[in-house]
């Protein structure tokens, strides 16, 4: 926050007629030290409105009718472009501030890969050069698989899967780890939430990010306690410049799924003028029970309502930007244990409810300072969590009247300062800082946990290098992080403390041996502190039928990963497979017990030494001009070290192909793509004890999309038929899988302008 305020002040001294001011030309701008070019295609035509960013500075700007495209007023030095535009695949350059990078021509989307990524190195830098396993999910995609659940968004990418319960929420599985051992950030900043449920999902909406990028294993060197299996960061589209000219444009999109008689309409507002840009998106959801090739399930439906409003500021000074937004809705659950599907008909039941709200403010910027480039970021967020069901609280007979079972508040403050060195002989460095301040607030009938407060900071030093062929990343950091927990009569706690100090690391490395091929290693060494829950939960979770208790004496957990891959890229295609080992001390789990409380069967948080391997794999093949293969494999074993003994919620092994064709201008047809997917997922044989294995299953997925210009505006068409056989099967990571099959046959459409 120190760094913020001299930035502060040069805006606040700006005055009102400044702003005011007519917005220079675009002669002007361009005389005033600015990047400029054109954005065509391979033949040379020019690619109105395709999206020219500035990674760095979150500047952003869209090209003209003619193509060209400017961005004034940037700091001095040296940048990542970013060209990209709907079904032509993004191109990247380093450029100067004040250079003339003339044509950019797009190719044809080829690949999913993007060739850039910011998460894995806190910098953008080459995808194919960083030694930590990563993947993205571009603009195109995530319009495709856009949904309420960010998990379900990104269950196609190799090495992810999710922990479903029901269509309306999911949380991300990496190489088999999920909940608080994933960090979830939003613009790069974590988000903290309630993570301890399999029925709460990260508090944020995909369709308010321009990309999501993932790491596959270890960054607790990046990011701190719980990035012990990945990281997934959504990541906003920066906000618009006005490039010479104020401007104000709107636009909106609608969609309906079968399935669930799922609705929705995405409605955004942006604009710029001067160095002033801004945006306002609301999202607004409602679902109704899913269907099943056997029927109905009751008490899923849900409702969502969540958007974002924020504005920027660009100087030549740096940029700064005030972001808020939230995430609410109310989610019905199918209580464990209910009625399956197949009995249909009937009196509907009542089932609990969980009524989220989370807000978030967050304030960023970036400010170059000599021949660095400094990084700020500061956010507050509050969330909410009350469950309601229409039984006592605790348990008992049903009343038919909705009761709050428990209510509970989180309240953080986070602020992150991020130091780019300049480049030298000795490679690039960059230093962080990180620190935390959380309360929770414990207000409802039941006392799951104590009210609790939580203070972390750490500090970390990340090195990266080139030597010809080989590029080498190295890094360490430390944290530290103290708990104290108030005394509550009703869990039978007494005043308590915790502290934390731990040190996390990461080494790698890409070794270029033949043209296109690379060989890539990386071992890292992670940590992450128990929850609230994991320590001291003493309560009933009515959703999943268990009555939870929480162990004061548990301590962090510590993971170390090995990983190694071969990387391949021509001209036509591209392939990539990596394995990992990574071993967990004092991996905490919550296992059945024979014991009852509330007529609900207890579980006991206990930790044990866990051993998680496998091995992902990908594909992608240009087949012809218009034709895309692509496929995916990933497996991954989880068991506890010494006995042996499986681990449970691992993910069977999975594969997935899908080809994707694009006709082009010369059908004369207005489609853009047409696509087909299969994924198969294998019975899992390695389930733990007493678990639950489904049989293995297949399912098809269909889409097209097209697209028209009517009156100036691109509008876009899209149709999916998602389960298209309606084949009947049971997902092994559904919270459901015993009682309810998954969602039938789903006819999804959308159609958008503007967006």
């Amino acid at each position: 926050m120190i760094l913020l305020m001299p930035a502060l002040a040069a805006a606040i001294s700006l005055s009102p007629g400044y702003v005011r001011t007519r917005a220079p030309t675009a002669g002007a701008v361009q005389a005033a030290d600015s990047l400029r070019g054109r954005v065509t295609d391979q033949a040379g035509e020019p690619v109105p409105g395709a999206r020219v960013q500035v990674l760095e500075l979150e500047r952003a700007t869209r090209a003209s009718r003619d193509g060209s495209f400017a961005l004034g007023g940037l700091p001095p030095g040296t940048y990542t472009l970013r060209v990209w535009a709907p079904g032509l695949a993004p191109a990247v350059r380093r450029v100067r501030a004040d250079a003339d990078v003339g044509d950019v021509a797009l190719a044809p989307a080829s690949f999913q890969l993007d060739p850039v990524t910011v998460t894995a190195w806190r910098s953008p830098q080459a995808a194919g050069a960083s030694p930590l396993a990563s993947a993205t999910l571009g603009p195109d995609r995530l319009r495709r698989e856009h949904s309420v659940s960010l998990a379900r968004t990104l269950g196609t990418l190799a090495g992810v899967r999710a922990v479903t319960t029901g269509e309306q929420v999911g949380k991300p599985v990496i190489r088999g780890v999920f909940g608080p051992r994933v960090a979830v950030l939003a613009g790069g900043v974590r988000l903290e939430d309630y993570s301890w449920s399999d029925e709460d999902a990260p508090s944020v909406d995909a369709r308010l990010a321009e990309r999501v990028e993932v790491i596959r294993g270890p960054a607790s060197l990046l990011y701190g306690s719980d990035a012990v299996g990945g990281v997934v960061n959504v990541i906003p589209e920066p906000l618009p410049d006005a490039a010479g000219r104020a401007f104000t444009r709107a636009g909106v999109e609608a969609y309906f799924a079968s399935g669930n008689l799922e609705g929705g309409v995405v409605g955004r507002a942006e604009g710029a003028a001067a160095g002033l840009g801004w945006r306002a998106t609301v999202i607004g959801r409602m679902a109704g029970e899913i269907h099943t090739p056997d029927g109905e399930i009751p008490n899923t439906g849900f409702g969502a309502l969540n958007g974002e409003a924020a504005a920027g500021l660009s100087r030549a000074w740096g940029t700064l930007a005030l972001r808020y937004q939230r995430y609410g809705g109310e989610f019905k659950l199918l209580e464990a244990g209910g009625p399956p599907a197949e009995e249909g008909g009937g009196e509907e039941e009542g089932g609990p409810e969980r009524k989220l709200s989370d807000d978030r403010l967050q304030l960023s910027g970036t400010f170059p300072l000599g021949g660095a480039r400094i990084e700020t970021r500061a956010q507050l967020q509050r969330h909410s969590l009350v469950e309601v069901a229409d039984e006592p609280p605790g348990g008992g007979a049903p009343t038919g009247q909705e009761t709050t079972q428990f209510d509970l508040l989180l309240n953080t403050a986070t602020a992150d300062v991020l130091a780019h060195l300049p480049s030298t002989g000795a490679g690039r460095v960059t230093l962080g800082a990180q620190g935390m301040l959380q309360g929770n607030d414990s207000r409802g009938p039941v006392a799951l946990v104590p009210d609790a407060a939580i203070r972390s900071g750490g500090v970390f030093a990340l090195w990266q290098d080139e030597f010809g062929p080989v590029r080498l990343l190295a890094g360490a950091r430390v944290d530290h992080r103290s708990l104290s927990a108030d005394a509550n009569a009703a869990l039978g706690l007494s005043d308590d403390g915790r502290d934390w100090t731990a040190e996390s690391w990461n080494a790698g490395a890409v070794i270029g041996v033949a043209r296109g091929l690379a060989v890539t290693a990386g071992v890292g060494r992670s940590w992450r502190a128990p929850t609230l829950f994991e320590l001291y939960a003493d309560g009933p979770r009515i959703g999943e039928a268990r009555y939870d208790v929480g162990d004061p004496a548990l301590e962090r957990e510590r993971g170390l990963e090995l990983d190694g891959g071969l990387r391949w890229t021509g001209a036509r295609a591209r392939a990539e497979v990596s394995a990992f080992s990574n071993r967990i001390g004092g991996y905490i789990q919550a296992l059945p017990t024979a014991q009852q409380q509330d007529g609900l069967r207890v579980y006991r948080y206990a930790a044990t030494d866990a051993l998680l391997r496998g091995v992902e794999a990908e594909a992608e093949l240009r087949a012809a001009a218009p034709l895309t293969l692509r496929g995916a494999f990933d497996y991954v074993r989880g068991t506890e070290r010494g006995t042996g003994a499986d681990l449970a919620f691992i993910p069977p092994p999975r594969g997935r192909v899908e080809a994707e064709y694009r006709p082009g201008a010369g059908f004369g047809l207005p489609l853009t793509y047409l696509s087909a997917a299969v994924e198969g997922v294998a019975r899992q044989t390695h389930a733990a004890e007493n678990e639950y294995a489904p049989p293995a299953y297949a399912t098809l997925d269909l889409g097209a999309g097209a697209e028209r210009r009517l009156g100036g505006r691109v509008v876009r068409m899209e149709v999916q038929v998602r389960n298209a056989t309606n084949t009947a099967y049971r997902s092994f990571l559904s919270r459901y899988k015993e009682f309810a099959l998954e969602q039938g046959a789903s006819l999804v459409l959308r159609l958008s302008s503007g967006i």
